[in-house]
């Protein structure tokens, strides 16, 4: 049986540079026995002569600083060698198919060790740093801006008290500001909480664990060496008796190696320092500038309530997962260990599979430090969440709210809210027909040397909504140009009954997804549509249909050269301008790069409005430019200039006109508002 015996934690004792230099080494030791046993085979046709001459090849090698039984060991082999004057080659084909294939396999096994555990330790070191340190200073940096706003929407709210003016605005804004506040205090509070046990777990347990299971494996293939050298032994042995003499030498130099005793000098010759753990703690400068917040405490009130059940069921969803997927990992991972523990441990061909028994244990330990993280996050939540209906926020001190002027519970939020849906989801289709629709076919994606704006699929500055109505059936795509980020692009995919956005990345003047970069965006569509390439690995998209839009009211914008300005409106100027197709003269309705998304789609709720009317009083709609910003909306140019309005239409009554007229007033403030309108036809409809 093999000795085994329980490691001390060599974590903070080895430095990754001796690990690495060590592992080194022992490849190079490693191609040395093989580039022996490949001459002993060759030698033992030319005899004496190709032996003398492969001694005094290793002599030249360089003698490695770390000194091991390996070393010491293979030293000793050489110098009975030399002795081996006249042997013959009986056993060459013997040696060629057993030790030194065995051998080429233990270098490739060794050289995946090494690659596997640096792949495991960067990761696991990276995503340390992540939790405890880089998501910490971001919500830091946002904790301090957001306490900041909170300050400044207080001091004006107070000012609006004292001044009497636009009081229930600052209080709504002092509300905003306090509820951003709050919910980023308690995301602070539970990334404070489970970077502390991450860390905890990862000085304690994560990488010990993957350091010792290191250690282990590379003492498995120092017996998996020892065993090739004993094969080797036996093979080559000739049972005369100097050759015999010479034998009992080599085999007893083998002999000596120990792969327990292998590296235990060696932690003692590369131990580093002891460094003290950081404390994770919640840093209490960031209550300076703040009321009625603690340290260390959720935030349980009406203002972070939605967020915080937010929170917890995910807490509770991912809790659930692991649980259902650690048994199942512990299982496979008894039953494979159960399994190699059948086989000799010196046996090279089982190397690969203790590879994947140590990543499979390095999923075990990830799968409990992140259930031991969920579980502490989720207990602070539910000692904090046990009433049953949140308290208010508190009061700013010295300063009481007044009461509402107007009522806004929970029904007008909701009407509101499904009001503001309502309407995103009515400009769904807004310029394109539903005839954009088109199946696959290999003439749908034109040549990709063409630019982006006249390829068919790319739509421009479409909103989401309606690039979301656009894709209806598997594989389904089109590119747009952001909304909320102009310059950026996002391919919108139809995949799996659902509707998924990717933003195009741009870095090194290469447009990419994950995979292989291209210089044009056109390229980069073209290479995953024709080779049908998933977008990425995780989601599984693929392209099948391309999306092609509406060209009867797309224009481009050099189609169209602006004039002078007419004037202002809520969303942007107002120019004269003329289509170059055939010197028409137009109007030319720009919109604002820096408006909200919300109000660029109501900007292009006009159009879509125009384009389902075609009479003589009415403003003709002619086309929108959305392939880049800004957007336009082209219409047909009313003669009369800005002044002009249109006479009382026949049996109109003349409270609807004046109602026209306010309408049309040359200032956006002056213009009466929806709710106002609403009010006003009601009223003269009941007369």
């Amino acid at each position: 049986p093999v000795k085994t015996r329980k490691l001390p934690n060599c974590h903070s004792r080895t430095t990754e540079l001796g690990l690495w230099k060590n592992t080194g080494l022992c490849c190079c030791l490693l191609e040395t026995v093989k580039r022996f046993m490949t001459l002993r085979v060759k030698s033992d046709k030319e005899y004496a002569a190709q032996l003398l001459s492969m001694t005094q090849q290793i002599e030249k090698q360089e003698a490695a600083d770390y000194v091991s039984t390996v070393s010491k060991s293979w030293s000793q082999v050489i110098r009975q060698t030399e002795a081996l004057g006249r042997v013959m080659r009986s056993h060459a084909d013997d040696l060629n198919s057993g030790p030194l294939h065995r051998l080429a396999m233990l270098i490739r096994d060794k050289q995946q060790v090494k690659k596997s555990y640096q792949s495991l330790h960067q990761q696991l070191e990276s995503y340390n740093h992540k939790v405890t340190r880089s998501d910490l200073e971001k919500l830091r940096a946002s904790y301090r801006q957001l306490s900041r706003d909170a300050n400044n929407a207080k001091e004006k709210y107070k000012e609006a008290v004292a001044k009497g003016r636009e009081a229930e605005r600052s209080r709504d804004r002092y509300d905003k500001a306090t509820a951003k506040l709050h919910n980023l205090h308690n995301q602070y509070v539970l990334a404070v909480c489970g970077a502390r046990i991450q860390q905890d777990e990862h000085q304690r347990h994560a990488a010990p664990a993957l350091l010792d299971a290191l250690q282990r494996m590379q003492e498995d293939m120092t017996l998996a060496l020892k065993s090739i050298l004993e094969e080797y032994c036996q093979i080559s042995s000739l049972l005369t008796e100097d050759i015999v003499r010479v034998h009992q030498e080599i085999s007893e130099a083998v002999q000596q190696i120990d792969p327990l005793a292998e590296y235990q000098h060696f932690i003692d010759a590369y131990r580093s320092p002891e460094m003290p753990e950081v404390n994770v703690e919640f840093d209490p400068s960031l209550l300076d500038e703040t009321d009625n917040i603690s340290a260390n405490e959720i935030l349980w009130n009406t203002l972070t309530a939605d967020n915080l059940q937010s929170i917890k069921e995910e807490r509770v969803s991912q809790s659930k997962l692991n649980q259902a997927f650690l048994p199942v990992a512990l299982t496979v991972f008894i039953f494979f260990k159960l399994f190699l523990g059948l086989f000799h441990p010196s046996c090279v061909l089982l190397l690969s599979q203790k590879l994947s028994l140590l990543e499979l244990r390095h999923t075990v330990q990830s799968l409990r430090g992140s259930e031991a993280r969920l579980l502490s996050q989720k207990a602070l939540l539910d000692a904090k969440m046990a009433v049953a209906s949140p308290p208010p926020p508190p009061a700013p001190l010295a300063l009481q709210y007044e009461d509402d002027t107007r009522s806004v519970g929970s029904t007008d939020k909701t009407r509101e809210k499904s009001s503001r849906f309502d309407t995103l989801r009515s400009l769904a289709g807004m310029i394109r027909s539903p005839k954009a629709m088109l199946g696959s076919s290999s003439s749908v994606i034109p040549t990709s040397e063409r630019p982006l704006a006249e390829q068919e699929w790319y739509h421009g500055a479409i909103p989401r909504t309606e690039a979301q109505e656009l894709l209806r059936q598997q594989g389904d795509f089109l590119v747009r140009e952001s909304h909320g980020k102009p310059g950026e692009y996002v391919l919108s995919v139809f995949s799996d009954d659902q509707r998924r956005h990717f933003i195009i990345q741009f870095a090194d003047n290469q447009y990419r997804f994950e995979g292989t970069g291209f210089s044009t965006i056109p390229q980069l569509i073209e290479h995953h549509f024709s080779t049908k390439q998933v977008i990425t690995k995780k989601s599984g998209v693929v392209l099948l249909n391309p999306v092609v839009k509406d060209k009867k009211w797309i224009l481009n914008h050099e189609d169209v050269a602006l004039g002078e300005m007419l004037g202002k409106g809520n969303f942007g100027e107002v120019y004269k301008g003329m289509l170059q197709r055939d010197k028409t003269p137009v109007a030319v309705k720009t919109c604002k790069e820096d408006l909200p998304p919300e109000l660029k789609i109501r900007f292009l709720s006009e159009a879509r409005i125009l384009k389902q009317y075609d009479h003589p009083n009415i403003v003709k709609l002619i086309g929108v430019c959305t392939q880049r910003q800004p957007i336009y909306i082209v219409m047909e140019l009313v003669p009369g200039g800005w002044s002009y309005r249109m006479a009382c239409p026949q049996r109109c009554p003349d409270e609807v006109y004046k109602v026209m007229q306010r309408c049309w007033q040359y200032n956006p403030e002056d213009r009466p508002k929806f709710s106002e309108l609403q009010r006003d036809l009601a009223s003269i409809k009941k007369k």
